[in-house]
């Protein structure tokens, strides 16, 4: 279950054959983020086990059943700041049971980026789709 915006992704990353090419697009699509408000770099929204600063604070849309789970984050990574942005658009405008239901290593699996991410970044990957089912989990106790 998949977002039409990590589809379009996953299509984009299909079409481009070379992997220094994919990079580029990663760093691209956080290039393109906003940049995170000072006022949420902080303890509170920080993400441990990565190798970089990350910081990932929730943001909601709605209420009860009409509840929609998003974040905005950031990272002192080029990188890392491209994965929260590929992480954004798996995740942000699922409802937080929607959030929980994806099996984020198979989404990202369709992309290769389990077998082309140091196993640094690949713990800090981890790291930040465990604070992103934290947070929804949060939302949507069981």
């Amino acid at each position: 279950m998949a977002t039409p915006r990590f589809e379009a992704i996953a299509d984009d990353f299909a079409f481009l054959d070379d992997w220094e090419d994919r990079y580029r697009y990663v760093i691209e699509l956080g290039r393109a983020m906003a940049p995170l408000d000072e006022a949420l770099r902080g303890p509170a929204t920080k993400v441990e086990g990565c190798a970089s600063q990350v910081w990932l604070a929730p943001t909601t849309t709605g209420e009860g059943a009409a509840a929609r789970f998003d974040f905005v984050g950031d990272s002192d990574a080029l990188i890392v700041r491209g994965l929260i942005a590929v992480l954004h658009a798996l995740y942000a405008g699922l409802d937080p049971k929607g959030v929980l239901a994806v099996d984020a290593p198979m989404e990202l699996g369709r992309l290769g980026l389990d077998q082309h991410l140091s196993s640094q970044r690949s713990n800090g990957l981890r790291a930040m789709v465990n604070r992103i089912r934290a947070l929804a989990a949060a939302m949507h106790p069981a």
